[in-house]
């Protein structure tokens, strides 16, 4: 018994040990980020925060401007002033509203397709991935320049042969009336359906981090609990939703916090162009920080109340 309870202590202590070297690993891992986080970024988030309380005056001469506490003055002169602010605030939030679940569902829906066995499966998803890498450096700044658009706008777009021409449009709300013809369909979801489709190139563009973690998520899922359902008579579609999209709830949730995150940041973001245009403006450096910060805020709280929301519905696997 003496040498048993001996033991015991060893045990703990080499556990502790490894816990240690875990974190401190871990640190290590993070030090770079925490380094330039806090000697680089930190100091200019503190400047920019104090900017959005102040005013600017410039003195002659080339001397350095003078900055005074002026309070909410310019948060004020943002939502109250400014006659474009808001209007663009409530567009940019209208799209992310539309993008975040068009992008999680057609990336669940290939990340299911692609997680099949079947011929060529490495190349389909190299395939759908290529639209991130491209979305990065020169091609970032091509597709912002939009000169395809621009091209078809000034060639009066492209002939369909009814004898009228479309630029960017390829389905109209009356074709889909047409295609859901007979279904109690309202038009607004008739309108949603439209703008996706029309939208399908910016929502592959966007698709493919989340469909990756959506394929590693999948493919984490145990075989055997596929062939548990299968014996019992389980269908596809009871098996996709009794036991494949609990599974992946978790993966929801970081795709869907990834999505808000990456369309607050995104070149394409009305709000943030709004902004970076209203810093040129007399007293704009000031203001647009204050609008920005508004933004940020508004962006915490919406990644909050989605991720307070999809944490009620993950189911998170115990390995016990």
């Amino acid at each position: 018994m003496t040498n048993q309870m001996s033991v015991k202590p060893a045990k703990r202590r080499k556990a502790a040990s490894l816990d240690k070297r875990k974190a401190r690993g871990g640190w290590l891992f993070v030090a770079p980020f925490v380094i330039g986080f806090l000697f680089i970024y930190l100091p200019i988030i503190i400047d920019s925060i104090s900017y959005s309380f102040c005013t600017m005056k410039v003195l002659g001469g080339g001397a350095k401007p003078v900055f005074e506490f002026v309070g909410f003055e310019n948060y004020h002169e943002a939502l109250f002033v400014n006659p474009d602010y808001v209007e663009t605030l409530l567009t940019g939030l209208q799209n992310m509203a539309f993008d975040i679940p068009m992008i999680l569902i057609f990336s669940l829906f290939m990340a299911v397709l692609l997680n099949q066995k079947m011929a060529g499966r490495a190349v389909f998803r190299a395939i759908f991935f290529i639209p991130v890498i491209l979305a990065t450096g020169v091609m970032e700044s091509i597709e912002a320049q939009n000169i395809m658009g621009d091209y078809m706008e000034e060639a009066g777009g492209i002939d369909d042969g009814s004898g009228q021409s479309t630029a960017s449009d390829i389905v109209s709300s009356m074709d889909v009336e047409q295609l859901f013809a007979g279904m109690a369909i309202g038009e607004g979801l008739v309108e949603y359906v439209t703008t996706a489709i029309n939208n399908i190139y910016n929502i592959v563009n966007r698709s493919g981090v989340q469909m990756l973690i959506f394929l590693s998520g999948l493919q984490s899922i145990s075989p055997a609990i596929y062939e548990s359902v299968q014996i019992d008579g389980a269908s596809a579609w009871e098996t996709f939703w009794k036991i494949t999209f609990p599974m992946i709830s978790p993966m929801i949730l970081v795709n869907a916090v990834y999505t808000i995150i990456d369309s607050f940041t995104t070149d394409s973001n009305v709000v943030m162009s709004f902004i970076s245009e209203q810093y040129n403006q007399p007293n704009g450096n000031v203001v647009s920080s204050a609008m920005a910060w508004m933004y940020f805020l508004i962006v915490i709280a919406i990644i909050a109340i989605v991720a307070g929301i999809f944490s009620a519905f993950v189911f998170y696997q115990r390995r016990d």
